[in-house]
C-alpha cells in the first residue's frame, strides 16, 4: 500500500472560527464534527482536523496547490475581509520593530490585482521582476 497523508491536526484557540475562516476563504464545504475535531476536507482526500487548545500554539505552515483562477477567487475573498491590509500592517510593524528600513516582496508579473493592492499600500515597483518595496516610517 502506498503511503498517503490522511489528515493533520490543526491546533487553534477557537476551532469553529478557525475552521469557518479557512472554509470561507478557500471556498470549501463547511467543516464537519468528528469527535473533538472539526474536520475540513480538501479535494485530494486529506483533511485538516481543527482542535481547540489553551496551550501555546506553535507556528504552523500549510501550502495549498490551486489554479490561477482559484487564486484570483481566493484573493477576492481575502481582500473582501481586509485581511491583506491587516496582515501587511502587522508584518510592517514587526519589521520596523526589528530595525528593518524596507519591506520587499516579489510578485509574478501576471498578478495585476496583487500589484494594485501593493501600490495601494504605498509599495513601489523597482527592478524588472515586479518586486515591491515600501520604506517604513520611523
Amino acid at each position: 500500500m502506498p503511503v498517503q497523508l490522511n489528515h493533520t491536526i490543526v491546533e487553534s484557540r477557537d476551532q469553529e472560527a478557525s475552521a469557518r475562516f479557512l472554509t470561507d476563504v478557500l471556498g470549501l464545504p463547511k467543516a464537519t464534527r468528528f469527535g473533538p475535531f472539526l474536520v475540513v476536507e480538501l479535494d485530494n482526500g486529506v483533511s485538516l482536523d481543527f482542535a481547540e487548545s489553551s496551550a501555546e500554539i506553535a507556528t504552523q505552515h500549510y501550502a495549498f496547490l490551486i489554479t490561477e483562477t482559484e487564486f484570483d477567487e481566493i484573493f477576492v475573498r481575502i481582500r473582501g475581509r481586509g485581511l491583506g491590509r491587516r496582515m501587511m500592517a502587522l508584518a510592517e510593524r514587526w519589521a520596523a520593530a526589528q530595525g528593518y528600513r524596507h519591506v520587499s516582496l516579489s510578485s509574478q508579473t501576471s498578478r495585476d490585482g496583487a500589484h494594485a493592492f501593493y501600490r495601494g499600500l504605498g509599495y513601489k515597483v523597482y527592478g524588472t521582476s515586479h518586486q515591491f518595496r515600501k520604506t517604513l516610517e520611523d
